[in-house]
């Protein structure tokens, strides 16, 4: 038994002094911005019954934690926290026609086969908007997840947008069967575009049915990709998703955010509840996904109180390397100044900051071990002693 005196389960994880300060800072930037937007934080149990938000969760069985209680109940560690919301919302919380703003800080928990780098326990950040089913709501849970991963340090990152019901009224209208659907669907949540090509041309299908699968991976972009699908749109539900969409860029603009959101009709989730409108959101130069969300209209009727809603969820752990990542390959310059020039190295300053630099100014007598004081940063200048040529 001592052989496993220092391991832990597969996928869970110890968290040190440095990375905990970094990921409570990050949380706490976030749930600080969503609280100004009226979201109300709540805690769920960790442990659930099965039969009920294991059930109605999109996460795969296989993935579930699952013991017995005393009494042979079969309970799961929760695998998210948008059905435990969905139980506790229908039964003691959610009145018809009173929208419900709802928000949570909360570890997860998702069984892995193999490792590989994944954990098996994570924390998520998100809200939950219960309700409406206006795209305002939608528009409201986008904008707000940008500004919160604002707050929370994230620069350079972008939303994808899509909307599921278009793409299986698409689907189904060519393919008219749900195994076939399945199958195209899981290219693309796979990201598997050569794969999607080469299958839709071995279909049977008429040139016009084959172009219109294929033409559905070039709509992404702006609102001319809601134009661009609407010209081979043939049914009822394609047309009244892609209005939606059109809705919702519209009121994205409202919140001055519609440069941080880019459209994508093909985008698919493996999260089975989602109904509508869908987003994900990546970093620059990131390869992973930091957090997504979406409509999810049929969810609170499996705990027989039928309400739309939407929201969307962030992993902390992947944010905090993203952040990490993006701070450090910003350039840093330091500009090292003596008593008698700091004026003039003060306005060196601000001109280099103005041009959107990160720049220190540090006072030489401040400076107790200069060779490791200097060494995080990338450019140094010296302006020191007599006003003449700076050194670097």
């Amino acid at each position: 038994m001592r052989v496993f005196m220092f391991e832990k389960p597969l996928g869970m994880r110890d968290t040190l002094p440095d990375v905990y300060k970094t990921k409570r800072a990050l949380r706490e930037a976030m749930m600080a911005e969503i609280e100004t937007w009226g979201y109300s934080f709540i805690e769920t149990p960790t442990l659930e019954y099965d039969e009920t938000v294991g059930a109605a969760s999109a996460i795969l069985d296989q993935q579930l934690f699952k013991l017995l209680d005393r009494e042979g109940h079969t309970l799961v560690l929760r695998p998210d926290m948008t059905a435990p919301i969905a139980r506790l919302a229908a039964s003691k919380l959610y009145k018809e026609g009173c929208p419900l703003r709802l928000a949570y800080a909360a570890n997860v928990f998702r069984a892995q086969q193999r490792e590989g780098g994944r954990p098996a326990e994570f924390e998520q950040v998100g809200v939950e908007y219960i309700g409406d089913g206006t795209m305002y709501a939608d528009a409201e849970v986008i904008s707000l997840m940008i500004f919160a991963l604002k707050r929370a340090g994230l620069r350079d990152f972008t939303v994808t947008i899509g909307h599921i019901g278009y793409v299986d009224a698409l689907f189904f209208d060519i393919l008219r069967h749900e195994q076939r659907v399945e199958t195209l669907r899981r290219f693309l949540y796979e990201k598997n575009y050569v794969g999607y090509r080469e299958h839709v041309k071995s279909l049977p299908l008429s040139s016009i049915d084959r172009d219109r699968l294929l033409r559905l991976l070039t709509l992404r972009g702006g609102e001319e990709a809601v134009a661009e699908a609407k010209a081979f749109a043939m049914t009822e539900e394609e047309h009244r998703a892609l209005d939606e969409l059109k809705q919702l860029c519209e009121h994205v603009k409202q919140y001055g955010v519609a440069d941080m959101v880019k459209l994508d009709m093909s985008l698919v989730s493996h999260m089975s509840y989602y109904t509508g409108v869908l987003f994900e959101v990546y970093a620059e130069n990131v390869g992973f996904l930091l957090g997504n969300g979406g409509r999810y209209d049929e969810l609170l009727g499996k705990f027989h109180r039928p309400s739309p809603a939407t929201g969307f969820s962030v992993r902390l752990d992947r944010l905090m390397e993203a952040v990490g990542e993006q701070q450090r390959r910003e350039k840093t310059t330091c500009i090292i100044f003596s008593q008698e020039r700091f004026a003039e190295a003060y306005v060196k300053a601000e001109e280099m900051r103005r041009k959107g630099e990160k720049v220190v100014l540090q006072q030489v007598a401040g400076i107790q071990d200069m060779d490791q004081f200097t060494a995080s940063f990338d450019d140094v200048v010296y302006v020191l002693g007599k006003r003449g040529k700076d050194e670097r």
